[in-house]
């Protein structure tokens, strides 16, 4: 079982940064990948980025790459987000999630995290 609470959520200007941070709890943190994720209303929900167990490995969406950064500290269990050049349609709930199942099905959410860009 993994626990897994989101923090850093807000509002903030367009062109602004957030940092978003997800703790976990239980099963090993080292031993799983982690990902965000966002859903805007009345949209899907979509892949953000993730990261490797060991941070060795990363992948962003399109629609994020080259502003926002994951990173995760083992020996926190904990990983970030960081958020820059924020626009208006980033707005949405960002969700972390574990795959424990070591083949990207994300099997473990947290409650998410609101993040509002006005423009």
């Amino acid at each position: 079982q993994v626990q897994l609470v989101e923090s850093g959520g807000g509002l903030v200007q367009a062109g602004g940064s957030l940092r978003l941070s997800c703790a976990a709890s239980g099963r090993t943190f080292s031993s799983y990948a982690m990902g965000w994720f966002r859903q805007a209303p009345g949209k899907d929900r979509e892949l953000v980025a993730t990261i490797n167990w060991s941070a060795s490995n990363t992948y962003y969406a399109d629609s994020v790459k080259g502003r926002f950064t994951i990173s995760r500290d083992n020996a926190k269990n904990t990983v970030y987000l960081q958020m820059n050049s924020l626009k208006p349609e980033d707005t949405a709930v960002y969700y972390c999630a574990a795959d424990t199942t070591g083949w990207a099905r994300y099997n473990y959410w947290g409650q998410g995290t609101q993040v509002t860009v006005s423009s």
